[in-house]
């Protein structure tokens, strides 16, 4: 009773007004029904009774669901189709009732929850009423049977469907669903006319033989094959929860060990709450996502209090972020069961195992990368933090290396004592950590050296004020066991205005100036006060020219011929990068690539070849119909929305006539996250192609060939360069074969005379590509070549030697 109470305290107004109709309904209807059958003169129908009772339960248990989202959508069950067979003994109302009692005994049994019980079996009441009234209505205008029951059978559908939705919309109005819906026509057709399918059915069934309105054994002949298919039903749906359960445990597990840290805002530990529209990628976040897929919840959380009405819980090591997770069904929701408690206890503890691996990491990496004496970076750690900073700042955002070494302090070392000595270097780490700024970076590199990386810089005016300023307060009297000393510092500066191909040269340019300074001072220089000593360093030539090229918009295309060795015709190119320097002449398009990467500006570089190569597949399409592909370079990671996953999408449907390929290089995509694989999964059901580049180069394997969503495969050239190799011949067939399971194309590249066309015409191969049937050319001259030769894969000797390249 208590329970019953807390419930519907719990409940919203909705639901409360719901609970008190569908109750009374529950208990009139089963009161009426046993009231006939043991006051009406029913008493040797006992034994049928008890058997509707049965299979009414039986076909509650299997429960279908109106949306895609587990335990977020209004389910429908099915016992009502127990009143058909109960129609030569018991009237409809009294069956009804008889149905409501199954619902009510199954649901109590199962759930322990009699205010469930009672509002699912009610809920049962109200629809079967429905369908009673249809049948009954239908029946007396004559309307042929399978068409009455049918009708019945709708009527009992939108019934459920109605008040199930109204008491939600009424009760969650705010209730995020995220990317599922609480109903979807497929679902309501396929169930509703599903079920007035199999009402009819079982009409015309049993019609031919038995007379239902006088037939006793008409029942029997119903209830028992409704019993088994129900009970084969429960035993399918048991087996898809499980199977849901598995893969949800499974994948949490998989993006559990794939997160690196929990993300806490403001240094609070404060409740989250997650539902199916949250992208957080925390391990919180992670975790709570995992909950709710794999036990089908409403929301799922962390948070310091344990589990309430209508949810379960399983305890955290993680005290900081909250003691239990969470998860929650609404309170009129079907009940959590003990595979649901043990799902969720799973995935708790693989998250307590995975943040303890991960503090333990955390504390190992922090001793690894920490000098002991100043609690500064040491060396390690220094050089990682110059290559990050030089990697992710914007190209015009300067930066400065300080080398800062203490003069003459083996000298004070072997004078004070090797004590002394430490409290020195202690006290120059305090007073560097102390003046820079909070984005700036010190670390100690050896025994009396340091290091500092200036950034965010606007010019070496801007750095060389700096370090005088860290050099002033560095140089201040220091006092150590009684003595005062006068702290002398060598500093070299190393100005860096754009980011740097080798930063590590910046350091070493630093480190020159440094040493300037002291053979300076060997020489008969300033010996007693510091000094600084600025580097020539400049960023390199080529950063300028590869920056300049992107931002001004003057990269080229070269385009490189698909054919197809069935037709013998072109189908596709393969736009490829180019750019001619004045000054430097040709730039090699590998080099280029790495350079626009380094420069953080491979996204525009992509955009600009992406333009440039669709516009001209749309001149090369005029001339010659059957080129119907374009395909360009990207790494995996550039497929994402934000980068240029949005402006490939535009740029597509601006061509509706020309597929468009992208290209990815299998090194990309050794590491790819959930989220490339669902925008790779996005863009091919838009009709944008994904390809998977240089198959067959060093450290292939086949696991690549099954990570990403593709549509082509390209071989390497490097497994077709002996094809009288049998083992190459080997390969490529069983890769064909691979392909033509996967539903994947085969492209095989380095195709460089007949011969290996032939053999690989002979294996089955379908497209090739290679010097063969054309090196890349430029847009002129690939125009040129389709005006004069069409889509000809291969050229007459003399047409290749009158075409420049």
């Amino acid at each position: 009773m208590s329970e019953l109470v807390e419930t519907i305290k719990a409940a919203g107004t909705a639901s409360r007004v719901a609970f008190g109709v569908f109750a009374a309904t529950a208990l009139a209807l089963i009161g009426s029904a046993l009231t006939q059958l043991i006051l009406g003169g029913n008493a040797e129908h006992l034994l049928i009774a008890l058997a509707a009772v049965a299979c009414a339960g039986i076909l509650d248990i299997p429960r279908l669901r109106l949306g895609t989202e587990p335990h977020r959508s209004p389910v429908v069950s099915l016992p009502i189709v127990v009143v058909l067979a109960l129609d030569p003994v018991f009237a409809p109302l009294m069956s009804v009732g008889l149905v409501c009692l199954g619902v009510l005994l199954v649901v109590w049994i199962r759930a322990h929850r009699p205010e469930l019980a009672l509002y699912a079996a009610g809920l049962a009441g109200m629809g079967g009423t429905a369908f009673a009234g249809t049948h009954g209505l239908l029946e007396s205008l004559d309307v042929p049977a399978a068409g009455v029951t049918a009708a019945g059978a709708v009527a009992y559908v939108t019934t459920v469907v109605l008040l199930e939705a109204l008491r939600r919309r009424f009760d969650r109005p705010s209730l995020d669903l995220g990317a599922g819906r609480p109903y979807t026509v497929v679902r309501l057709v396929l169930i509703g006319g599903g079920f007035a399918g199999l009402c009819a059915l079982i009409t015309q069934w049993t019609h031919p033989f038995f007379d239902t309105r006088t037939d006793t054994l008409a029942t029997a002949v119903t209830l028992v094959p409704l019993a088994i298919a129900g009970a084969g039903t429960i035993l399918l749906v048991r087996a898809m929860a499980m199977r849901r359960r598995l893969a949800g445990v499974v994948d949490g597990v998989i993006d559990l060990n794939a997160t690196n840290h929990f993300v806490k805002s403001g240094g609070q530990a404060t409740p989250i709450t997650i539902t199916a529209a949250s992208t957080s990628t925390d391990l919180a976040a992670v975790l709570q996502r995992a909950a709710t897929a794999t036990v089908g919840v409403e929301s799922a959380s962390i948070r310091h209090d344990p589990a309430g009405l209508g949810e379960i819980d399983a305890p955290l090591s993680i005290s900081a972020f909250g003691q239990y997770l969470v998860a929650r069904r609404d309170v009129m929701d079907y009940p959590f069961t003990g595979d649901d408690r043990r799902a969720l206890q799973a995935l708790a503890h693989t998250a307590d195992v995975v943040y303890a691996a991960r503090e333990s990491i955390g504390g190992l990496t922090i001793r690894a990368n920490t000098d002991p004496l100043t609690g500064l970076a040491n060396y390690g750690a220094f050089q990682d933090a110059l290559a990050n900073i030089n990697d992710h700042r914007d190209y015009s955002e300067a930066l400065a290396v300080l080398f800062i070494d203490l003069d003459d302090f083996k000298r004070m070392n072997d004078r004070y004592g090797h004590q002394a000595g430490d409290e020195i270097l202690s006290e120059l780490g305090r007073r560097l950590s102390a003046v820079i700024r909070p984005y700036d970076v010190v670390a100690r590199v050896g025994g009396d050296e340091f290091v500092v990386i200036l950034t965010r810089l606007s010019s070496l005016a801007e750095a060389k004020l700096l370090a005088e300023s860290i050099m002033e307060a560095t140089g201040e009297p220091l006092a150590i066991s009684g003595t005062v000393l006068n702290p002398i510092l060598s500093i070299g500066l190393a100005y860096s205005a754009h980011r740097e191909t080798d930063v590590n040269q910046l350091l070493r340019d630093a480190d020159r100036s440094m040493l300037a300074i002291k053979k300076s001072r060997r020489r008969g220089g300033p010996a007693n006060e510091s000094s600084i000593n600025i580097s020539g360093h400049r960023s390199s030539q080529m950063n300028d020219i590869v920056a300049r090229a992107i931002d001004e918009d003057l990269l080229e295309l070269a385009f490189q011929p698909i054919v197809s060795l069935v037709t013998g015709q072109i189908w596709a190119f393969e736009a490829l990068v180019r750019y001619t320097d004045p000054e430097l002449g040709p730039l090699s398009p590998p080099s280029l690539v790495e350079k626009a990467k380094s420069l953080g500006r491979l996204d525009a570089l992509t955009r600009q070849v992406a333009l440039k190569a669709m516009a001209a597949a749309a001149d090369f399409r005029l001339l010659e119909p059957r080129i119907v592909c374009m395909t360009i370079n990207v790494e995996a990671g550039q497929i994402l929305p934000q980068r240029v996953g949005s402006f490939v999408e535009e740029l597509a449907d601006r061509y509706p006539g020309i597929s468009l390929c992208l290209e990815l290089n299998e090194r990309s995509v050794a590491r790819v996250s959930t989220a490339v694989r669902a925008q790779a999964d996005h863009l091919r059901d838009i009709g944008i192609m994904i390809a998977l580049d240089d198959y067959g180069s060093q450290d292939s394997s086949v696991d690549a060939l099954v990570r990403m969503p593709m549509d082509i495969l390209k071989i390497d050239k490097s497994l077709v360069d002996d094809l009288d190799d049998v083992r190459q011949r080997e390969v490529l067939t069983a890769l064909q074969g691979f392909g033509d399971n996967l539903e994947y194309s085969m492209i095989v590249e380095g195709v460089e005379n007949e011969a290996m066309a032939t053999h690989l015409s002979a294996l089955g191969i379908r497209s090739a590509q290679g010097f063969h049937y054309g090196v890349p050319r430029s847009f002129e001259k690939t125009l040129a070549r389709l005006e004069e030769f069409g889509a000809a894969a291969v050229l007459p000797v003399r047409a290749v030697s009158e075409l420049p390249l």
